[in-house]
């Protein structure tokens, strides 16, 4: 009996030699969790169902198709007495973990199958199976469901590694690459040391190295919930490092994942890291990644494909989209990573921007993971959201002692203090701001909305500024900022106007920052971008807080957020340079809010997988990617649209690779615009759900169409 079918040289899969397999793999990773015996029972059961005669005939090429085979082994586990857990993760193998009205569906039609008994007696013979292990226990429905979901992540992991063997065993040894955190600390420790005694010693720098040995005492502290409060400019890219990787050290950790809001910063976080530790070491994993296909570093980029597939690496620096919407998945592909977020240090950086609708589900699955799968969380930001029980009454948040990992760290914000905050009494027209940005050689403006962007670089009538929002690709976006770091490094003149893709960890400095009235955190984000290396004098260094005359803001938890900060800003004491007004601030927002709006707490209760995927999104808007073609000169995007093509025929090759390298050339708008796009001749159909955009693509303004409401593109 087999597995699979025939390989390239021509050797077929064993099934009893595969179910071996996968269980003893899938064992070793849910040992890490002490689920030994669950993960070589799925192991084992998962694919029982392929000894049926007529899926071995399938395999031969006798019939067009074999039958239902996920099912077999759940059935036959219901009848052992295992825990019933268990056939969530066998049928949901190849699939996706299903809903319990389904799975009954599945388990019933399969049992009244009379083949199937037949078949168990078989496999009785040649698969003998242990009795019933200790059932687990639990302290709720939705304790349970996570458990279910690390499982169904070592299934998952297990199968696709033993099939990978068995059909490209060239990618099993790629894989196969040892590291050693402890060295890389002292590798990162050495760096610093070289770092510190090559700058000036300013009030900046000794900050930033005191930061980075707070964090290296803070290391030897037993594992839990810690908080790293740096101010912007602090310098916590590289403490935060320091810290988890000397406390994955110490703690006999498996490795670091690194979360961040967005992929504009995720480029330069990996770049600093890969810098130091090495390209080998670094997993940067997000949905705008491509990997170069150029034979110069051909085995790294095959490694880097590889790991991004179940994180297998000792640092991974991901979106927290990846994150979230993989650990509330029900797919196989996405889930596939989960059980190496066992044991690991997870660092979540900027961790303000989490999203209140959805905060309550996050802060419980992150609960759990502390308290049963080994993770040390770090929540690093500059304004630190109530995230504890204890500090925000009205959300049921992190619970236990969350350690501050820089003692008393208010005193940081002063000594770091580096810009001067005005907010103007009056609302200003976008005419005012203009006149204020033309007496600046360098500024950034900062607005709520790409509407209000277009708006102000109109008034702003300078045929050299920059402009950067979503409505321009990430390539394009990309190039942008390399321009925008050039001048401001040479002293040339340089104004941006931006939407909030340049807040949050883009590393720019100016002397001027004007930012449109909004959430608190966001308008300390935006400051951020001012004399962030402290070659200004505080007074001199200004941050303009402004109320746009005919401005718009975001409904929803950004207005609220909004609303928040102008009536805090209208105390005259004020101050943004005090860490404790950015609790306050997020304990009357997650009041005013609603912490679990789409109820996905009470559906994980339910168990109900694949509704939890479908509500769980951190970007709300269902939304449809638009490739575009910039640049309009020597553009890779004419060859990735013709390969695109190709995959038209069943023989066109694998999609995922072009996908890829697509993913830095798209724009994403609303779905309820396309059947108006389709009309005007506007877009064109591509396959994988896809659209090419067939209008104007502007160099500064990025995708343009008349009489579009700029809202309709996602921020």
């Amino acid at each position: 009996m087999y597995a699979h079918s025939e390989n390239a040289q021509g050797g077929k899969h064993s099934l009893l030699e595969h179910l071996h397999e996968v269980a003893g793999l899938a064992q070793k990773f849910t040992d890490k969790f002490q689920a030994g015996p669950w993960g070589y029972l799925a192991g084992l059961l998962h694919d029982a169902g392929k000894a049926d005669l007529r899926f071995q005939s399938y395999l031969a090429g006798e019939t067009p198709r074999g039958p239902e085979h996920s099912s077999v082994g759940a059935v036959l586990a219901m009848q052992r007495r295992y825990w019933e857990g268990l056939a969530f993760v066998l049928v949901g193998h190849h699939g996706g973990l299903p809903a319990p009205a389904h799975l009954k569906e599945r388990l019933n039609q399969k049992s009244r199958e009379d083949y199937v008994y037949k078949l168990f007696q078989q496999l009785e013979r040649l698969l003998p199976l242990p009795p019933p292990p200790l059932q687990p226990s639990f302290n709720s429905p939705r304790q349970a469901e996570l458990f279910l979901r690390l499982l169904f992540s070592a299934l998952v992991d297990a199968d696709f590694l033993d099939t990978e063997r068995h059909f490209h065993p060239e990618k099993s040894q790629l894989r196969e690459r040892p590291y050693d955190l402890a060295r890389l600390a002292r590798r990162l420790d050495e760096d610093q040391a070289t770092r510190f005694s090559s700058t000036p010693k300013t009030p900046v720098n000794r900050a930033r190295q005191e930061i980075y040995h707070a964090c290296l005492e803070a290391a030897a502290q037993p594992p839990g919930i810690f908080r790293l409060t740096v101010p912007t400019g602090g310098g916590k890219t590289r403490s935060g490092l320091a810290f988890a990787l000397r406390h994955a050290a110490r703690h006999g950790k498996s490795r670091v994942i690194v979360a961040l809001p967005y992929t504009s910063i995720i480029d330069q976080t990996a770049q600093v890291y890969r810098e130091i530790l090495g390209p080998e070491h670094v997993l940067e994993h997000h949905s705008a990644l491509t990997f170069p296909e150029e034979e110069e570093n051909f085995v790294q980029n095959q490694w880097a494909r590889l790991a991004a597939e179940n994180w297998d690496a000792p640092l991974i620096v991901t979106t927290t989209v990846q994150l979230f919407e993989s650990l509330l998945s029900n797919r196989p592909s996405a889930c596939r990573k989960l059980h190496n977020l066992v044991n690991g240090v997870l660092i979540l950086d900027e961790v303000q921007t989490l999203p209140p609708f959805l905060l309550a589900p996050i802060l419980e699955v992150l609960q759990q993971m502390v308290d049963h799968y080994g993770v040390t969380l770090v929540l690093s930001t500059a304004t630190q959201p109530a995230l504890a029980e204890t500090t925000s009454p009205y959300l049921k948040g992190l619970r236990g002692e969350i350690w501050e990992i820089v003692p008393e760290p208010a005193r940081y914000f002063q000594t770091l203090k580096r810009v001067t905050y005005e907010i103007p009494a009056e609302p200003w027209s976008w005419e005012r701001i203009a006149r204020e940005m033309a007496k600046a050689s360098q500024c950034l403006a900062v607005v709520n909305t790409k509407t209000d962007a277009l708006a102000l670089l109109a008034a702003l009538n300078d045929p050299g500024a920059f402009h950067l929002s979503t409505r321009l690709c990430m390539a394009h976006r990309r190039q942008v900022l390399r321009e925008i770091k050039a001048r401001l490094a040479e002293g040339r003149p340089c104004r941006v106007v931006a939407t909030q893709v340049v807040e949050a960890g883009v590393d720019l400095d100016f002397p001027l920052v004007l930012r449109a009235l909004g959430p608190l955190d966001r308008i300390v984000q935006a400051a951020g971008r001012c004399n962030r290396e402290g070659r200004l004098a505080p007074q001199e260094a200004r941050v303009i807080v402004f109320q746009p005359e005919a401005g718009k803001t975001p409904t929803g938890d950004y207005r609220t957020g909004h609303d928040l900060a102008a009536a805090l800003l209208k105390h005259p004491k004020v101050d943004l340079h005090e860490p404790k007004v950015y609790e306050t601030y997020f304990r009357e927002l997650y009041q005013a809010v609603d912490t679990d709006k789409h109820k996905i707490n009470a559906l994980r209760e339910a168990l109900n997988f694949p509704e939890v995927a479908a509500r769980f999104r951190l970007i709300e808007e269902d939304t449809v990617p638009l490739v575009v073609r910039w640049p309009r000169e020597d553009s890779p995007v004419e060859g990735l649209l013709t390969a695109l093509g190709a995959l038209r025929d069943p023989k066109g090759g694998e999609p995922r690779p072009l996908l890829r390298r697509l993913q830095p050339y798209l724009v994403n708008v609303r779905r309820r615009l396309l059947a108006d796009y389709q009309r005007q001749g506007l877009v064109r159909e591509l396959p994988l759900g896809l659209w090419e955009w067939l209008g104007e693509y502007h160099e500064v303004q990025g995708l343009v169409e008349s009489g579009l409401d700029p809202e309709d593109l996602v921020v």
